[in-house]
């Protein structure tokens, strides 16, 4: 594997030397609002130079770490399965080679394939789940393969007590009540993450988090943006908690559609939350 072209910020080790590989998904095949979130890891890229790769929230950085940057998947438009395969084939590369994955999408159905690769390494593999969305209809519009479905299909490979939510404040009432019998969805509280953190915290833990998880006047630019969300402030907060995880085998961070924020300030919130997460969980 080489360079891409334009790497993250700190992303530039050689795949030979590095201990997790950062990949862009440009899919969003199945957005059902504001399609764009395929043009989020190129924008992600580009404004990550305008942050350091220094924390001074963490004291460290991302230079620090053997980081590598291997661009974009090239995925067909239109065949989700195919898409869905050839990132679940990528995955299982990336973790046969002992590097951690890190996935930029796209929309948040691509979540489903690192899971599946994932699940196969780790039979106790559990998800944090972080989302303004249940994401868990069992179909939409009769699909079952949807953003709007993807931690109900998560749960097809993982089962019951696997799956912890939280942030989620819409949704269907259905989803909510079947969340009651097979995920932790936790109405959000420090101290409700920290209980979470500390009885994962020698699991294999894959951490998933959907952009639109922040309020809209943090982060417009999102394909689906819901009121009522947390600022940046809380997620610091967040992401110092998931610090105290000793086996995070994977990270994803979806649903950035930059397009809709002229401004570019989603994108750098984005960029922003991906250096932090990655410096508290893998350093």
């Amino acid at each position: 594997m080489q360079h891409n072209a334009v790497t993250f910020i700190g992303f530039e080790e050689t795949y030979e030397e590095s201990s997790a590989v950062l990949f862009g998904v440009p899919f969003d095949g199945t957005s059902s609002f504001k399609p764009g979130s395929r043009f989020a890891p190129n924008m992600m890229r580009e404004d990550s130079w305008a942050i350091e790769s220094y924390s001074p929230y963490l004291d460290k950085d991302l230079e620090d770490l053997n980081l590598f940057d291997f661009g974009n998947l090239e995925l067909p438009f239109g065949d989700k399965k195919n898409a869905l395969r050839q990132i679940t084939d990528f995955v299982k590369q990336v973790i046969d080679d002992n590097k951690i994955p890190i996935m930029l999408g796209g929309e948040h159905l691509v979540t489903l394939a690192p899971i599946k690769a994932l699940s196969k390494k780790y039979d106790d593999l559990h998800v944090i789940h972080f989302d303004a969305h249940t994401d868990l209809r069992n179909e939409y519009l009769g699909e079952s393969l949807s953003h709007a479905t993807v931690i109900r299909r998560v749960y097809d490979v993982l089962g019951d007590g696997k799956i912890n939510q939280f942030c989620i404040r819409s949704g269907l009432k259905e989803e909510f009540e079947w969340a009651k019998q097979h995920t932790h969805l936790e109405k959000f509280t420090y101290k409700t993450l920290d209980s979470c953190v500390s009885r994962l915290k020698d699991k294999p833990v894959y951490i998933t988090l959907d952009l639109d998880v922040f309020d809209p006047s943090v982060l417009p630019g999102t394909g689906t943006p819901e009121p009522g969300g947390i600022n940046f402030h809380d997620m610091l907060e967040i992401i110092q908690t998931l610090s105290k995880l000793n086996k995070v085998v994977g990270i994803d961070v979806v649903e950035l559609s930059p397009k809709f924020d002229a401004s570019g300030v989603s994108t750098a919130v984005a960029c922003k939350t991906l250096r932090e997460l990655v410096l508290a969980t893998l350093s």
